[in-house]
């Protein structure tokens, strides 16, 4: 295996690092901020359905793997321009507790690396309707789907003494985040798993795409490593700060942007689960009234997923002609 290679595998696992280390608070934001579990526990729960999660499947490690951008016309030292900018971004953004999505990251780091070396024709379509589909799901549809589930909860569970609803929902509340952190695996972690066995393709150690289980096990673990690491700041701008929530509306959120995110995950879509999760979450405090939510930390919040696929491309595709100068034989 040539060094590049193994270099670029390297930054493969240093973005599923990241992965796990920005995207933990997708699981446990809430059952944090509702004090149903302490950060430890929650963390340590999301570790471990986050690993589980990625074990999964690999419908979308194959939507990522061989239907973003035409493998016959970039190399790994492409692959490795794509994830410069989604490590970049990606930290830049923790570092302001800005929950970014590294999916949108990642599609649009391939998308300005493979425009750099081969132009349009490098990008095909099919993966990129997937996307575009994640995206309307990941937001729309988890905004939505929350803000019904928590006016069909509250009405069911009206009647009920609220000393017994509440210890209801708090044990209620560990299973739908533990389904989150599933849910995360199951999408997110498999983007990366996708883009690795990518570069083993094109360096000729898989005769063609396929994801073997020792690369799912590496992902897995690699995410799972990050996931530890955590990511408080997000966790208090999502929990915390942008509404207050209760153990029930925590449920709510959570089963709404996990229920988004498995369907996506059974087709092969690849979504954003941080989109998804925090449009549940708003979605959930809109129900209630619209003041309810802190509309200015959710703006900042919108203009970094916004401003994610440009930058990510950007950067991407300057890393990616950068390399061609350097390395004008690849």
């Amino acid at each position: 295996m040539s060094a590049i290679l193994v270099l670029v595998l390297a930054l493969v696992l240093v973005a599923e690092f990241v992965n796990g280390w920005t995207d933990a608070p997708n699981a446990i934001a809430t059952v944090v901020s509702t004090k149903v579990l302490s950060r430890t526990q929650a963390v340590v729960m999301a570790v471990v359905f986050n690993v589980v999660g990625v074990l999964s499947g690999t419908a979308v490690a194959t939507t990522i793997g061989r239907g973003i951008v035409d493998l016959a016309v970039i190399n790994p030292p492409t692959i490795a321009a794509s994830l410069i900018g989604l490590i970049v971004w990606g930290a830049f953004a923790a570092r302001l507790g800005i929950p970014t999505s590294e999916s949108h990251a990642l599609v649009a780091g391939l998308a300005g690396a493979a425009l750099a070396m081969a132009g349009p024709g490098a990008l095909l379509w099919i993966g990129w309707k997937k996307v575009l589909i994640g995206l309307v799901m990941s937001s729309a549809v988890g905004f939505t789907f929350a803000f019904l589930l928590t006016k069909l909860v509250k009405k069911a569970f009206s009647a009920s003494p609220p000393a017994i609803t509440g210890k209801r929902f708090r044990r209620w509340q560990v299973v739908s985040a533990a389904f989150m952190a599933f849910n995360h695996g199951s999408n997110d972690g498999q983007k990366f798993m996708g883009v690795f066995a990518m570069v083993l393709v094109l360096g000729g150690v898989l005769p063609h795409f396929s994801v073997p289980l020792w690369v799912v096990l590496t992902c897995a673990v690699t995410m799972g490593i990050g996931t530890s690491v955590g990511g408080w700041r997000i966790i208090r701008e999502m929990g915390m700060r942008m509404v207050d929530l209760k153990p029930w509306q925590g449920f709510c959120a959570e089963t709404a942007a996990s229920i988004t995110i498995f369907s996506a995950s059974h087709f092969g879509i690849p979504l954003s689960t941080t989109h998804s999760i925090t449009t549940s979450i708003m979605g959930v405090a809109a129900s209630r009234r619209f003041s309810r939510v802190r509309w200015d930390i959710a703006e900042r919040m919108m203009v970094a997923w916004v401003l994610t696929f440009p930058i990510c491309a950007v950067i991407a595709y300057l890393a990616a002609l950068l390399i061609k100068t350097v390395f004008p034989t690849n």
